[in-house]
């Protein structure tokens, strides 16, 4: 089969539209929802399977709990905000002024539109927070937490090559035993299990997939450009 394959060295990125073996599914076969399109289906991994690890294995969220979802309006954020939805969490989302009709449409009980306020300086204090932007220091991220609260970090600007996107896990790792909240970097795991578990969610349509854009595949190229001007809402597809 036919794929494309994404390196990343730097400045420009390389794409390389290539053969690859065809993988065994079987073993792992599971139906796309009967009301998703195939498009919408692809759009699931990995970001599905990053945001229900991040709140379930990593935040342990649990029902009435305050989750924060800070960057909500991306691929990972639109699943956080609806998955912890559906586990029965009082959700608050931030977004650009842009996305608040769209934060509305997913289910956030509360929007805080970044533009314009500062969650760190709200007085509101979280249960658990997602930090998908990792746009802000961990002081201030500590700042809305409750006092045994949990930070998922899941993501953060891509600052230098190599050494810039691990300083803030480690510093993360070193910090989380010297105060009574839980810093926790994250990554996502490939799981048929917590697949089934997406698949129930999706077939009761408490979890819908957002996109905003697809691309051919000839335009792969310029829907990584836009991918990583960071606006994009929800999933940007590359269709065949």
């Amino acid at each position: 089969m036919k794929a494309i394959r994404y390196y990343r060295y730097g400045s420009p990125d390389v794409l390389e539209y290539q053969d690859i073996d065809m993988p065994d599914v079987s073993d792992n076969d599971i139906p796309v929802p009967a009301i998703l399109t195939f498009e919408q289906a692809a759009s699931v991994p990995v970001a599905a399977f990053t945001a229900l690890q991040a709140l379930r294995d990593k935040g342990h969220i649990q029902p009435g709990h305050k989750v924060l979802v800070n960057g909500a309006a991306g691929g990972v954020g639109t699943f956080a905000v609806q998955i912890a939805k559906a586990l029965g969490a009082e959700v608050t989302g931030v977004f650009s002024t842009r996305n608040l009709e769209m934060a509305r449409s997913i289910g956030a009980d509360h929007v805080i539109d970044y533009t314009r306020e500062d969650f760190a300086r709200t007085g509101q204090h979280y249960d658990l927070m997602v930090d998908i932007a990792g746009d802000r220091t961990l002081r201030e991220c500590r700042r809305v937490l409750a006092a045994k609260g949990v930070l998922v970090g899941v993501g953060g600007p891509d600052k230098g090559h190599w050494i810039g996107p691990l300083r803030r896990p480690v510093q993360m790792v070193l910090l989380s035993p010297m105060v009574s909240q839980t810093m926790a970097p994250f990554l996502a795991r490939q799981s048929r299990d917590d697949l089934v578990v997406l698949h129930e969610l999706l077939e009761a349509g408490k979890v819908i997939p957002v996109s905003d854009r697809a691309y051919p595949l000839s335009e792969a190229a310029e829907a990584i450009r836009y991918l990583e001007e960071g606006h994009a809402r929800g999933k940007t597809l590359i269709t065949a």
